[in-house]
């Protein structure tokens, strides 16, 4: 099957060439294979190759692109997007740093859009059905289905299976808004084939990609409306992250409208109108472009699910602790099964599942430790438990804390709006959640995931040298929080006596 998705220049023919090659011809099944996995993204190419170089026989079943929604729609060309909203958004600050810009910087939205493709097109070589060949893996282009208790069928092809992986990630969910599907609309897998910038764009969802394109698609120069049936953005991540990125994005222009139900979006003679409410005021926003980002659905339509016992609902794959699903021979992996869907953890399901069904291991899902982060400009970065979680939990909590505002290297590079805060179990030092904002707080946050992942507690952090000076100093400051709690009425007076009995 022959791909063209626009726009066909040069760098996305480059793209599907290595993800979904026109002439790709699949290979001929011979005899049964040790483990056989649907849907070629993070979850699945990771399950395939780390088979394959244990020797395993495999085969990788791919309709689409391979890659999945890193490479393809998340976050490869997103990532690459917002670093040219960063640089703009300096760049409009260069005066606070005695740089003078002559002429205001314009965002040339082609050219910017031209990059995310070519970026994307060289990173898909990683992930080309070439390659996994030449690595052993059989990989069949083509939609493949359950087709017995052990076999898979793609295309005319018959696969048996010793044990079985469905990694076939998710979708951008449909919401019910009356009118959204007739007026149209772009996702997260769509927005990308844009060439022209949107004068006027709403984006419905302030989750996490919400607000990075939102205050992307603002600092190019579009008029966005950013709209959540939430009271606030973010509503996973700790409330004083998400109030500091509110008030960044405010500051970057863009209209907020939060705890908004919509109603009905209809077309205009000057575009697409948005009907909605809060607190029971009617409101309108008018605009050329909808991005939806409300929600993820999972991809198990058509895979003959109920034919080999494996139970599914709208939230995804039924899976156990080791990643297997109701059929012993069937796992699940990624974002069609797990919670925290994000690349990295797409990841190390996969690994899981590798230990699990090939070798009887009986590694757990839960005994991950997962930070993730949103690259809004700052970043938020979390790992582990936030306040709310905790309560939610019975978990009493000590939370120490630090401000970049008093970290030196932050005053210096002009970023020092933010905080590091660390959560630590009442009474002791064990570390049980941490939040970060910074602008690099995606970078910071992995010195407390290790820390948490190795049973590190938090006062070896605060006796560990940091590099003055580095924005990691906030991390080192929080931890001197906690050490200083250490230093009891008690403690402080047994060392004044012991000071004054060695003068």
């Amino acid at each position: 099957m022959s791909l063209n998705i626009p726009p066909f220049d040069s760098h996305n023919q480059r793209w599907i060439a290595n993800t979904h090659p026109a002439d790709w011809v699949n290979p001929t099944p011979d005899g049964r294979y040790n483990l056989v996995v649907i849907g070629g993204g993070s979850a699945g190419l990771i399950c395939a190759v780390a088979a394959a170089g244990m020797g395993a026989k495999v085969a990788l079943i791919e309709k689409h692109l391979l890659g999945g929604d890193c490479l393809n729609v998340g976050c490869v060309p997103s990532k690459t997007l917002i670093r040219s909203a960063k640089v703009l958004g300096e760049l409009k600050h260069a005066a606070d740093f005695g740089i003078e810009v002559e002429v205001d910087p314009v965002a040339n939205f082609p050219k910017i859009m031209e990059r995310v493709r070519s970026v994307r097109a060289d990173i898909s070589a990683h992930d080309s059905a070439q390659r996994f060949t030449d690595l052993g893996v059989d990989v069949f282009l083509g939609a493949g289905a359950f087709s017995g208790p052990d076999t898979i069928s793609v295309g005319d092809k018959t696969l048996q299976f010793k044990k079985a992986v469905i990694a076939t990630g998710g979708r951008a969910a449909a919401i019910p808004i009356p009118g959204l599907k007739e007026t149209g609309f772009l996702t997260n897998e769509t927005v990308w084939q844009l060439t022209e910038l949107p004068k006027r764009i709403a984006v419905i969802g302030a989750g996490a990609i919400g607000c990075e394109l939102s205050q992307s698609f603002s600092r190019f120069g579009s008029d966005v409306a950013l709209l959540d049936i939430a009271p606030r953005i973010m509503v996973r991540d700790d409330d004083d992250a998400a109030e500091l990125v509110q008030a960044q994005l405010e500051k970057d222009g863009i209209a907020l409208h939060l705890g908004a139900k919509t109603s009905l979006i209809e077309a205009v003679p000057d575009g697409k109108a948005i009907h909605f409410e809060i607190d029971g005021e009617a409101k309108t926003v008018i605009v050329d472009e909808i991005l939806l980002a409300a929600g993820r659905a999972p991809n198990v339509e058509n895979l003959n699910l109920e034919d080999v016992g494996v139970a599914y609902d709208r939230r995804g794959i039924t899976i156990d602790d080791n990643l297997r699903t109701t059929n012993k021979n069937i796992f699940a992996a990624g974002d069609v099964a797990i919670p925290q869907k994000f690349t990295h953890t797409a990841d190390f399901s996969a690994r899981i599942v590798l230990q699990n069904a090939l070798f009887m291991g009986r590694k757990k899902y839960s005994s991950l430790v997962i930070p993730w982060t949103t690259y809004t400009d700052p970043e938020v970065a979390q790992v582990g438990l936030t306040p709310a979680e905790a309560e939610k939990q019975n978990i009493a909590i000590d939370t120490f804390s630090a401000d970049l505002a008093d970290v030196d290297r932050a005053k210096a590079d002009g970023e020092a709006v933010g905080f590091a805060k660390i959560h630590v179990e009442k009474g002791s030092d064990k570390i049980v959640g941490a939040t970060i904002v910074a602008s690099h707080a995606g970078e910071l946050i992995n010195e407390v995931t290790l820390a948490m992942t190795h049973g590190v507690g938090l006062g070896k952090i605060a006796n560990t040298i940091h590099p003055y000076p580095t924005q990691a100093e906030v991390i080192a400051k929080a931890a001197g929080a906690y050490n200083r709690t250490r230093l009891t009425p008690r403690v402080a007076s047994l060392f004044k006596r012991w000071l004054a009995w060695t003068r």
